[in-house]
């Protein structure tokens, strides 16, 4: 019977042994399992809890004036996500985000109280909010970095440099033409979290930030021309006012200023009316400024400064319009009609050389084509095909009226002749310079034609000179020691009711350079009807003066001590 028992027992024994074996085995093949064969699969699912995704976008370049001062710059920002599907209490997050966030409170409630696992709260949120955030402590609001577009300058050529949209991308002026360059890149990243959401470590990094560009600008130039031309608007209540300033030389703009302003950083702010850089975009009748260069194509073509016209004592018939001269005059010299600015001299000039020869040069100093500044909108202007002028069109195109000209076609045009007929393509963007400082692209200046000889150039610049003397109609734009070559414009404007010209509404106009033997500033000042004077002379010289003097003085320009500089050029000038 014991035999039995212990027999039975020993069974038992050895059952329970199997099964321990078994169950060892067993635990044994599932840890395998688990460490072997869902081991890369568990790890990933403990790394996500504790990591997360996520995008970096790279520093946008910034642009400089040409001395690298920051016109453009980027500054640090970050941008709040949160994973609502996880958040508990969220009209009390909403209320604490709110307070610091400044937004509406009911929508961040209802923005965080869905089941999505990721929701953008807010975008370029400076590091100051970006702090206060942080000491909610909530493990469901995270912060990635990123970058705010600064103006440090506030509107300072703000129609030239444009502005950015939320997400930084270029909308306006250069920051639109160039945000393929200036826009940094952006790459995909894990970034491991702590249990409060803390970021604790990058897997990855790389140089992100896009380029820059150097533009020829000059900043302290661009202040002078921007608070002499918001001067000038404001005293004559004008619409609006342009001012330009060239280097003759190298075709390199050192301001192009516009008013009204504003300012980029709050540009919702603005009427876009004011967004684009009118100075490219916008087309106008130039008025008597254009008076000069129907007189090179006259001097070009074999005829004498000295070369006389009669201007029919101020009344003169073509066709069935009646041209005026501000003051009669009867016989002129091409030297006098330019210093007087009389338009029937204009004209009859234009009635010997012909509108092909007119037309001719018109076209080579640039009007009707455009220039290929860098920014975007350029306008061509107009100037039809000789063929197809009228006898009125040739009339008036030689003083003025009939085409239309850009501002930066005008000043080109200007600066060829102080440049001794050599017309140089302008130039806005010096050189763009890589994400590691280098210089990555540099232009230099750029030969286009030459539109008229030195010598006709000299003579041009004489009877330029002759304007800002004693009777011209540029006497204000003269200076102490810096003799001064200009032409006023005052243009009537084309009437918006009817077909024809307005007798209220005027453009005024001053184009020049200075020094008259070593141009190294070329100026064009355009204001937009003045009320009270609305006259080139009156309104737009004296701005000119102001530009050109402050800016010898800080360029250190020296005066010119020659006495009689037209009589050194030429022997003197009989009128």
């Amino acid at each position: 019977m014991l035999k039995d028992t212990n027999k039975k027992a020993y069974i038992r024994l050895i059952i329970v042994q199997f099964m321990m074996v078994g169950l060892i085995c067993f635990i044994g093949a599932k840890s395998f399992d688990i460490q072997i064969f869902d081991g890369r699969k568990l790890s990933i699912m403990a790394d996500n809890d504790h990591s997360r995704y996520v995008t970096i976008n790279g520093e946008r370049g910034n642009i400089l004036d040409r001395n690298m001062n920051p016109l453009a710059t980027s500054t640090e920002a970050f941008s709040i996500t949160a994973n609502p599907s996880e958040i508990k209490d969220p009209a009390a997050i909403a209320r604490k985000l709110s307070a610091i966030l400044g937004m509406n409170a009911g929508k961040l409630e209802k923005q965080l109280s869905s089941d999505r696992k990721f929701t953008l709260i807010a975008r370029t949120v400076p590091p100051a909010q970006k702090d206060q955030i942080e000491q909610l402590n909530h493990p469901q609001i995270f912060f990635e970095k990123d970058s705010k577009r600064l103006y440090p300058n506030r509107d300072l050529a703000a129609q030239v440099l444009g502005f950015t949209g939320l997400r930084n991308q270029g909308l306006e002026g250069l920051e639109y033409k160039y945000n393929e360059i200036l826009d940094g890149q952006s790459i995909r990243i894990k970034i491991k979290k702590d249990k409060k959401g803390g970021v604790l470590s990058l897997n990855q990094l790389t140089q992100l930030k896009g380029k820059s560009i150097v533009l020829t600008l000059d900043k302290k130039i661009q202040f002078f021309s921007e608070k002499t031309l918001e001067h000038t608007v404001r005293t004559y209540h004008a619409k609006s006012g342009m001012a330009l300033v060239m280097q003759p030389e190298t075709g390199e703009f050192l301001s192009i200023a516009h008013f009204p302003k504003f300012n980029p950083n709050n540009f919702s702010a603005y009427d876009q009316a004011i967004f684009r850089n009118r100075a490219v975009t916008d087309p106008f009748e130039p008025g008597s400024a254009m008076k000069v260069f129907t007189a090179a194509a006259a001097l070009e073509n074999g005829f004498d400064p000295k070369a006389i016209f009669d201007c029919n004592n101020g009344t003169y018939k073509v066709g069935t319009f009646t041209i005026h001269d501000t003051h009669p005059h009867d016989w002129l010299s091409i030297n006098q009609i330019i210093k007087f600015s009389s338009n029937i001299g204009a004209v009859k000039i234009a009635e010997t050389i012909g509108n092909k020869t007119l037309h001719q040069y018109l076209t080579s100093f640039g009007f009707g084509e455009k220039t290929w500044i860098d920014s975007p909108g350029e306008t061509a202007g107009s100037l039809l095909p000789y063929h197809k002028w009228s006898k009125i069109d040739a009339s008036a195109i030689s003083f003025g009226q009939g085409i239309s000209v850009s501002a930066v076609q005008l000043i080109s045009a200007i600066s060829t002749i102080a440049n001794n007929g050599l017309m140089m393509k302008p130039m806005l963007i010096k050189k763009i310079i890589s994400s590691s400082g280098e210089d990555e692209l540099v232009y230099r200046p750029e030969p286009v034609r030459q539109v008229i000889s030195p010598d006709t150039a000299r003579k041009i610049k004489r009877m330029m000179n002759l304007v800002t003397h004693e009777d011209g109609t540029g006497t204000k734009a003269a200076m102490d020691g810096y003799p001064v070559c200009g032409k006023t414009g005052t243009a009537q404007k084309v009437r918006q009711d009817k077909k024809g010209y307005s007798n209220t509404r005027y453009t005024a106009v001053f184009a020049g350079f200075a020094p008259l033997k070593d141009p190294k500033l070329a100026i064009l000042v355009i204001i937009d009807e003045p009320e009270k004077k609305y006259h080139g002379g009156e309104v737009a010289a004296p701005a000119f003066k102001t530009i050109m003097e402050e800016s010898f003085s800080y360029l250190n320009i020296p005066p010119e001590t020659d006495k009689n500089m037209i009589a050194l050029m030429s022997g003197g000038v009989k009128q």
